[in-house]
């Protein structure tokens, strides 16, 4: 595994972990379709997201959830309407960015319907 793997591996368990801890239920990890891959998909209630989840080592080169670009949302929006079509769900869904920043003071930082 290379330590950027590594580094977005913890970001996601430190993710799941978060979400858990505000009564999301983790449905899937890492679903891929085609091009797309969706970090997390979680549920609360009739809520179904789609969470990105980008982790950096510190902000040096910026904050985490400035890396989501209209590229990456394209492509996120592709595999959950193929998860949406795959699984006939009808209730409510978003679109979430969780950020991490490992080091010293680990931080995780949760963007409601960050993008549409």
């Amino acid at each position: 595994m290379t330590d950027k793997s590594i580094t977005g591996s913890k970001g996601e368990d430190m993710a799941a972990a978060f979400l858990r801890e505000k009564e999301f239920e983790i449905v899937i990890r890492n679903y891929r379709y085609k091009h797309s891959e969706i970090d997390l998909i979680v549920r609360k209630r009739n809520l179904l997201v789609f969470v990105e989840v980008k982790t950096r080592s510190s902000a040096l080169f910026g904050e985490p959830e400035a890396f989501v670009n209209e590229k990456k949302a394209a492509k996120i929006f592709e595999g959950a309407d193929q998860y949406v079509h795959e699984n006939n769900w009808n209730g409510n869904i978003r679109f979430d960015i969780v950020s991490v920043k490992l080091g010293d003071s680990p931080e995780v930082v949760h963007f409601e319907d960050a993008f549409h």
